[in-house]
């Protein structure tokens, strides 16, 4: 396995020891917060097909956070939603940075002016100093959007994604 991908580290609930962290001595969200933003993206993925994924690190390694949301779209394969449906919130928390990026299905359904505006509201959210309702409400939002545009479906819809938050380094 290469660097990037020791890099990474999924949440996940049954596994204390290795959850909310970008090193071994330091966990970034607690066990409460953490369960609060995942249970926020089952509310919002459970009236849509859509999927939401959340991706946090402490820096972007790009000038432009968007440009890094993409390639971690891609490296969580995440563009193969069957309808391209999914949406992925990056933040960087010590650069103050944080991007949506949605794929072509969603992103074309919403229009751009959306996501820019989407982006803003969650930017006054944020500057409020409350990193954990400015993420859970950013995730409503985009839930709604998904609602809108890609309702649930019971004969067809699965979670295709996991929903557990994803911690970069």
């Amino acid at each position: 396995m290469g660097a990037k991908k020791r890099q990474i580290l999924i949440s996940t609930s049954n596994k204390p020891n290795c959850m909310w962290r970008f090193s071994r001595r330091k966990p970034f969200f607690t066990p409460d917060e953490n369960e609060k933003i995942i249970r926020a993206i089952q509310e919002a993925e459970v009236q849509t097909s859509g999927e939401i994924r959340i991706f946090v690190e402490n820096r972007c390694k790009y000038v432009d956070a968007l440009d890094r949301a993409k390639e971690i779209f891609s490296n969580l394969q995440m563009e193969k939603t069957e309808l391209r449906n999914a949406v992925l919130f990056y933040l960087a928390v010590k650069d103050k940075q944080l991007a949506i990026f949605a794929d072509k299905g969603i992103h074309e359904a919403a229009g751009a002016d959306y996501w820019k505006n989407a982006v803003k509201e969650i930017l006054s959210v944020f500057s409020k100093d409350n990193m954990i309702e400015g993420i859970t409400t950013s995730i409503y939002k985009i839930g709604e959007a998904l609602k809108t545009h890609f309702p649930y479906d019971k004969e067809i819809d699965k979670n295709e994604l996991p929903d557990e938050i994803v911690f970069g380094k």
